[in-house]
Parts: structure tokens; sequence; C-alpha cells
């Protein structure tokens, strides 16, 4: 015999839990549940409910494992061979802690889906990543455990929360540092070098990430094996891609400033860069913060790089071999820019960072 429980919600409206127990031989062998805004419908599932149970062998079917939805996150976290990376897991793990974590796999519906995006105090751009890496779970569950994670749940969710605006795609930044900006967070990392020989070389690395394109991650992983100076070229392991990204090994064009900051660098490690992705965003972060300077990111560097290729006169396919970019779409963004010649030419941090060779 089915029972409703009438449950008040954090944002004050009323939900009516329907819960099924079924015993045999005086035990409880199975059990369910599932809330509705409305009785009628939790009456009416519990009566449905109870006539697929009655079948022959759907007890048996409804038995099948049906783990909360933190457990099956932790199970996905644990036998994903791929790297499921540090901002991926922060997100899991918070939706992990939050209540939709707590229900079984088979209570998870679009409902508690959109409700839990919409209990987010966050930007609607942020809530589209949490949904998304959110997804990739539903995506596993069912076909690889057999958990009862309902992708069209998911899929009908994502469809009400983008008419509602609970979701949205991550806004593209146009940010980009001055000269005048860029010499004054420069000096201020080269005092901090002068100060203290061991810190990163933020000098360096400000610079690259400009006229290489690469993102501070990727930039962090180049060996001294990946680079090709023949070929002026590096390969970049792990490329972001959306479908693929362990094992997406992409040779990448270097660009003549890039290949001389390499070619200045001590070989320290088998990293030539050999240095934190934490350590390095945030000793920008604070430069920026120190030095008042609003609203710039240490990856605003690669958008920088790409933007000067684009002022230089290079078309999008020669832009893509150093960029990376797999599909030009993304790239069409910059066509808007004007060919103006190159903002770096005669930059004085080159040579500060590569000083050139006395013939």
């Amino acid at each position: 015999m089915g029972t409703i429980t009438e449950r008040v919600r954090k944002d004050k409206s009323i939900g009516y839990t329907a819960q099924i127990r079924l015993k045999q031989g005086g035990r409880v062998v199975h059990t369910e549940a599932k809330t509705f805004d409305r009785k009628p419908a939790a009456q009416a599932w519990i009566d449905k409910r109870e006539r697929e149970l009655a079948q022959p062998g759907a007890l048996e079917s409804a038995k099948a494992e049906d783990p909360t939805l933190a457990k099956a996150i932790e199970r996905y976290i644990k036998e994903s061979k791929r790297d499921v990376g540090r901002t991926k897991k922060q997100v899991l793990d918070a939706i992990s802690a939050a209540a939709i974590g707590k229900m079984r796999c088979s209570e998870v519906g679009s409902q508690a889906i959109v409700q839990f995006a919409q209990g987010l105090d966050v930007k609607p751009q942020t809530a589209g990543n949490y949904i998304s890496h959110l997804a990739a779970v539903f995506n596993i569950a069912r076909p690889a455990w057999g958990y009862p994670l309902d992708m069209q749940a998911m899929d009908d969710a994502r469809k009400v929360m983008k008419r509602l605006g609970t979701t949205s795609k991550s806004a593209q930044r146009d940010r980009r540092p001055t000269l005048d900006e860029l010499d004054r967070i420069l000096k201020h990392f080269q005092g901090i070098r002068t100060r203290r020989p061991d810190s990163a070389p933020m000098v360096n690395l400000t610079a690259f990430a400009i006229f290489s394109t690469r993102r501070l991650d990727e930039m962090l992983r180049i060996e001294w094996r990946d680079f090709d100076e023949a070929g002026g070229r590096v390969l970049v392991r792990d490329l972001k891609h959306p479908g693929q990204k362990i094992g997406n090994d992409v040779w990448c064009d270097l660009v003549p400033e890039a290949i001389r900051i390499i070619k200045a660098q001590p070989r320290l490690d088998d990293r030539i860069f050999p240095y934190g992705t934490d350590a390095v965003g945030m000793a920008f972060t604070r430069a920026c913060q120190f030095l008042e300077i609003v609203d710039l990111h240490m990856h605003d560097m690669r958008h920088e790089g790409t933007s000067r290729l684009f002022e230089m006169g290079w078309n999008i396919p020669h832009v893509a071999a150093v960029t990376g970019h797999r599909s030009w779409t993304s790239l069409k963004r910059y066509t808007h820019i004007r060919q103006t010649g190159d903002k770096f030419a005669g930059w004085k941090w080159l040579d500060i960072i590569a000083p050139p060779v006395q013939q």
C-alpha cells in the first residue's frame, strides 16, 4: 500500500512525496518514492506503479541497484579514465552535497533538476556549467551501470531551464590588456622576482601566454620533448575540446616570439615551465588587484594573442594552426578585427625575457 506525505520545500511550495513499500515474509523487499507538485498526481503514480509491480518479474527488475545521485557521481569520478578536472570535480562534489545528491537515481526527474538549478545562487552561465557536468553522469549511469537516471528527464529539464533563463551559454570575454597595463604588471612581477628569485617567472609566463595563445594549464604541461624548434611548433597535450580532452594531443605552430621565450628558459625539469596552475593564476590575479587593474584575467592573454594575429593580417586557417582550434567557427568572432599591424613590434619586454643573440 502506498502512502503520500506532504512536505514544505525550501521555496515554501508544497510537494507530495508518494512512497511504495512492498513486503514479503514480513520484511520490506522494495521501496521507492517520487515527489509531485499535486496530490492527485502522486496518487496516480502510486496506482500505476503498484499495477506495474504486480506483473510477473517486475519486482525483480525493480530491485535493481538504485543508489543516491551522490553515489552515482562518486562512481563516475572514480571510474572515469579521462581526467575529470579540478573545476568539474568541485562542481560534482557540490551537487553531491546538495539535497538532490541525497535523492535516489530513480527519484531524480526533470522537476528536481530544474529546482536544483534554480536554487543555485550563481549566474545563468555558471548554472549551465553545473547542469552540463551533471548531464555527463546521466549519459553514463544507465547504459554502463544500470542506474535508473533518466536522460530524457535531463533533456526535458535543460529545455525548460533554457526557456526560463535559468541557464545560458558562457558569455564571450573581449577584455584585452593595454600595453600600459602590461608594462605595469610586468614591472610588478619583475620586482617580485628580484626579491624572491625562487618565485615563478611571471614575466616570462605572461608573455608566453600572449605569443603562444595557450591556455594556462596547457602551457604548464608542455615538456622539452614536445618542442620542435626546427618545425616551429609544439605538441600541446590534452588540448581542450568539448568532446575529448585526454589524449587530444595536437601540434600547434609557434610564432618566432614564442620560440625565443622557450629557448631562453633554463632546463629545470622535464617541463619547460615547471610551475603549478593555481599558483600562477593566483599570482596574476593578485597583481591586478594590487595594481587596481580591473577585470583582467590570465586567460585574457590568449584572447590578446589571438587578436594580435588577426591584426597582423593572418587568415583563419593560419591563426587556427597556432591556437589549435579544430573548428574555425569559434574564430569567426575575430573577423571584425581590422588589420592594423603588430601591437608588440619592438616590445621591450621581449628583449628583457629573451635577449637577442649578438652576432
